[in-house]
């Protein structure tokens, strides 16, 4: 999956109105206050995206893990992302990758 399908799935879980700025390939979106989202770059993104969604995130060993709160198509997700150089980036990639399943889940 593409980081902005990544992004796309995560803002739907989130409930977010987004629309995308810039060339195709940036990543970067508008929220609705033409704030720039991208939660796979920015901390704070990346965090108000976990709590908005009650996410739980472990990032002690050499893998990080997100579990989703609730049930996904029938299933308590867990998503690992290996540590990586940048635990920052892997930390940020888990959460999105969380909300992503969330949102593929969603009607």
């Amino acid at each position: 999956m593409t980081d902005k399908e990544l992004l796309e799935l995560a803002a739907k879980a989130a409930d977010m109105r987004l629309n995308h700025a810039g060339q195709p390939t940036t990543g970067n979106y508008y929220d609705s206050a033409d704030f720039i989202w991208n939660p796979l770059t920015d901390d704070g993104d990346a965090l108000r995206l976990a709590v908005k969604l009650g996410l739980s995130i472990r990032t002690d060993g050499p893998y990080l893990l997100a579990v989703t709160p609730r049930y996904v198509n029938n299933k308590l997700y867990e998503l690992y992302e290996p540590r990586g150089e940048d635990p920052y980036a892997s930390t940020r990639r888990t959460i999105v990758r969380a909300a992503a399943e969330i949102g593929k889940e969603m009607k």
